[in-house]
């Protein structure tokens, strides 16, 4: 496991990189609290990122940025990462843990956001909205019911009942649909919705099937081919989760043989890093189907909400050691006491290290005023709060232990 030297808090001013066209919120809130603030529009490959990181204690990144363990590693002043999104798949995780770097993201901010493109979606499929705008602006007249259906009555088809798919459900049901889902989970079923025992009775009994799962390693390839041959005929599909969730090219000969009747989707394997970057598929062109870049979540209300959350809870980290949310560190809900000098000491999670603190602080004469605790796997992380202030031979010897991770100074 890496480590990092000890350091004072606000060694001059602390800098923060933020890409992918994050929320002016986020850069207002970093500012406010004296951060130096540098924004670009996209996304950073491997090389651009370490050379862009140097000095930098706080990255903040979407979906297109890969924070790697290569990053991670030629980054040594860089204390914690905001993913302004739901997914941190993108972030060697289990290596920002080792090295001390807190990581951040917003789990709730865009969930109404997804919802309601997820039921837009579903009705205008269902309604083969797409295929009627397309002949209109060819100059097309033709109306007709064939194929256009209501939603009322359907059934809707949730995979992953996690945050999204239990709105998703509520607001579904409020529609007149039947809401039948499928988890890996234990999941509380909420309003009239059924929980399905298999994948396979789920796909078998919805008129609509919509992916909400989350980006770890075990769901890619979810759906393919063997999937979409379970589905009723005639059923619409959608995925607004991960690209590597869906062989698409399986999806393709669903909706060309009519099996599949419509289907959106917002994500891919791979996606352009930058906006007006060239995008290819096997979907484009494809009746009644949607494409739509990656923006499920991305209304504006959202994308304030989530750069005023991440913001907070990276700046929070920054100056009180607060890792509430944190989706890698041992999680401490703290204030800033007034008056305190706060030592907060990431380390391996081994006995003895509390003792070893304390021992440490006492042969230096000072006070300890409050203590926190917390572990988890092969993490611990204590914050103390000294009644004087803290020399450097304190830091230093601490930082000197084989099990130190990361001790920082805020005072």
């Amino acid at each position: 496991m890496g480590r990092r030297a000890g350091e004072a808090h606000h060694r001059g001013v602390p800098k923060a990189l933020l890409l992918e066209n994050l929320h002016p919120q986020a850069r207002s809130i970093l500012e406010s609290a004296g951060f130096d603030v540098t924004t670009r529009t996209g996304a950073l490959d491997e090389h651009e990122l370490v050379e862009a990181l140097q000095g930098v204690q706080l990255l903040g990144i979407r979906s297109k940025t890969h924070v790697t363990s290569a990053v991670l590693e030629q980054a040594p002043d860089l204390v914690a990462v905001g993913a302004y999104c739901i997914g941190t798949n993108q972030i060697d995780l289990a290596t920002a843990a080792s090295l001390g770097v807190a990581t951040f993201n917003a789990p709730f901010s865009n969930t109404r956001s997804v919802v309601e493109i997820a039921i837009a979606q579903i009705i205008a499929l269902t309604r083969r909205l797409t295929e009627l705008d397309r002949a209109m602006h060819d100059g097309i007249w033709n109306k007709s019911a064939t194929g256009a259906h209501e939603v009322r009555g359907r059934t809707l088809g949730i995979i992953g009942y996690g945050n999204i798919g239990t709105q998703l459900s509520v607001l579904a049901e409020n529609l007149g649909m039947s809401v039948v889902f499928y988890d890996t989970a234990e999941k509380l079923a909420l309003g009239n919705a059924r929980r399905m025992d298999t994948l396979d009775e789920l796909l078998e009994t919805a008129d609509v099937v919509t992916l909400h799962v989350d980006g770890r390693s075990g769901n890619a390839g979810l759906f393919g081919a063997k999937q979409f041959a379970r589905m009723r005929p005639g059923a619409v599909f959608l995925n607004l989760s991960r690209g590597f969730v869906v062989d698409y090219a399986a999806l393709r000969d669903a909706v060309v043989s009519g099996h599949v009747s419509g289907a959106a989707v917002d994500v891919f394997p791979v996606e352009p890093k930058r906006k007006g970057d060239p995008f290819d598929s096997e979907l484009r062109g494809l009746p009644n189907v949607i494409l739509t870049p990656h923006t499920g979540g991305s209304t504006e209300e959202a994308q304030e909400a989530i750069g005023q959350f991440v913001s907070n809870k990276v700046r929070d980290y920054l100056s009180t050691g607060s890792t509430t949310l944190s989706v890698n560190l041992p999680n401490l809900a703290l204030d800033q006491p007034p008056g305190a000098h706060r030592l907060a000491y990431l380390h391996r999670n081994v006995p003895g290290v509390l003792a070893a603190v304390n021992a440490t602080l006492a042969e230096h004469g000072v006070n300890i005023e409050g203590q926190l605790l917390a572990t988890r796997g092969d993490l611990g992380y204590v914050v103390t709060d000294a009644g004087s202030s803290v020399d450097q031979a304190v830091v230093d010897a601490l930082s000197s232990r084989p099990e130190s991770v990361r001790l920082r100074l805020l005072s």
